[in-house]
């Protein structure tokens, strides 16, 4: 595939080294391209909302204390028509969070410790 018709990647996970592997796995992918990082899922609403996305790998959850769950971001992003798609890619893997992603418009589930 060539650099124009890679896949555009949004990685929203509060965890910068995450984020740092996410990108260097998927840096030697050529049908991939990491165009943006979030570290909050409200980042990850803002951003996918500007464009320039075509996928958004969502965490579920961003750091201690109050803000938006990943599965409310994602709810967000997928209402936008011509929005990014959603892909979560967590650690959390109770039926209720998977439901929860699912009911939010999520495009797939997957879990950050799945071999590869």
């Amino acid at each position: 595939m060539s650099e124009e018709n890679a896949i555009r990647l949004l990685l929203a996970d509060d965890h910068p080294v995450v984020r740092a592997g996410l990108r260097a796995v998927l840096d030697t992918e050529p049908d991939f391209r990491v165009v943006g990082e979030a570290a909050t899922a409200e980042e990850a609403v803002a951003r996918a909302a500007a464009g320039g996305f075509d996928v958004v790998l969502m965490d579920l959850q961003f750091g201690p204390g109050p803000g938006m769950h990943g599965s409310e971001a994602t709810a967000a992003i997928t209402a936008v028509p011509e929005g990014p798609r959603v892909l979560v890619l967590t650690t959390y893997d109770s039926d209720a969070d998977i439901l929860a992603a699912v009911e939010a418009g999520a495009s797939g589930y997957l879990l950050k410790d799945a071999p590869p």
